[in-house]
């Protein structure tokens, strides 16, 4: 019924499919290894949140735990900082890390960082590309008399893709801050600093894993529609 599912631009996404289970695996290791590494300064992952945003501004910014293994983020509509349970209490070099690179899309949101302004202007695009792209375009992959719904799906998927795209510098600088800032010698000793960017350096895999996947699947897209001239 499918055929389009097993077709040979399937062979374009196996690299990409790849380098996800990859990305996912490394930084699921990374963060175990390092989670189980106490800084010698005792600092906790909500602590640490909690200073880095008072010594930039930041006061009215809450820190939050929040249920879930790795789900931290930093939401700018509310203004808040939310640690997953992790790495909220937990005094470990990988919670430091990922507490400073949320705390990091706080400081790009004070300072209107302008691609992290463009990836939340994209927000919507990507949620309507990544819902209906799909079935649009292989609506109009199986109905002939209706083909033009194929480019309208390219289209809207086109906006999932920009969005990955633009995450990944939002992510990069966050992680660049984030070390910077536990590199001052207030957080982390000097010796504890790589195991904290190699965390945050693993974390990094999956964006570019993810943008690269989305690609790959809008290249297969307009290949695809290619054939059917």
């Amino acid at each position: 019924m499918f055929p389009f599912m097993f077709d040979w631009t399937m062979i374009l996404i196996l690299p990409a499919f790849a380098l996800a289970m990859w990305a996912q695996s490394k930084v699921r290791g990374t963060y175990r290894e390092y989670s189980q590494v106490r800084s010698r300064l005792g600092m906790t992952g909500e602590q640490v949140a909690r200073r880095i945003l008072d010594q930039n501004g930041l006061q009215d910014v809450p820190v939050e735990p929040v249920a879930g293994e790795l789900t931290d983020h930093y939401h700018p509509g509310e203004r808040k900082v939310r640690l997953s349970e992790g790495i909220h209490g937990s005094t470990s070099l990988a919670a430091l890390a990922v507490a400073a690179h949320e705390v990091g899309h706080a400081i790009q949101h004070k300072n209107g960082y302008k691609a992290m302004t463009v990836r939340a202007a994209l927000v919507p695009a990507a949620n309507i590309g990544s819902m209906a792209a799909m079935p649009l375009f292989f609506i109009g992959l199986l109905v002939p008399s209706i083909s033009w719904m194929m480019d309208l799906g390219i289209l809207f998927f086109a906006g999932a893709v920009l969005f990955h795209m633009v995450t990944l510098p939002v992510e990069f600088d966050a992680s660049r801050r984030a070390v910077a800032i536990l590199g001052n010698g207030t957080y982390l000793a000097p010796d504890e600093v790589k195991g904290a960017k190699s965390v945050l350096d693993a974390a990094a895999w999956t964006y570019v894993a993810a943008a690269t996947m989305a690609l790959l699947q809008m290249i297969r897209l307009i290949l695809l529609r290619g054939s059917r001239d």
